[in-house]
């Protein structure tokens, strides 16, 4: 006899304002021990100031598997619409400096 209940399936409810978004362009990431942080900016150009549009704070696991469904989720967008140009890879230019 097997007991085990499949779990119930995630209903996920959004309300109008979150369900606009907001569009960002930049993104700066911080962290702790115990938490990341994800800054979502929007620069205009010729504008030396900016707001946070939105702040996520999530735990290392979560942030992780963030990372694992977004690179999937590119993997699938460039298989059907191509590569994406996003310029240089931070990693491959000396320190402090980033191109778009």
């Amino acid at each position: 006899m097997n007991d085990i209940k499949k779990p119930e399936p995630l209903r996920v409810e959004i309300d109008e304002s979150t369900a606009r978004g907001s569009y960002t362009n930049l993104a700066l990431i911080s962290h702790s021990e115990t938490e990341f942080i994800l800054d979502f900016l929007f620069i205009q150009p010729q504008t030396p100031r900016t707001k946070v549009v939105s702040r996520i704070v999530s735990s290392p696991v979560h942030a992780k598997r963030f990372l694992w469904a977004l690179k999937d989720n590119i993997e699938k967008y460039e298989s059907q619409h191509g590569p994406i140009s996003a310029g240089a890879q931070p990693g491959d230019q000396p320190a402090g400096v980033y191109q778009q």
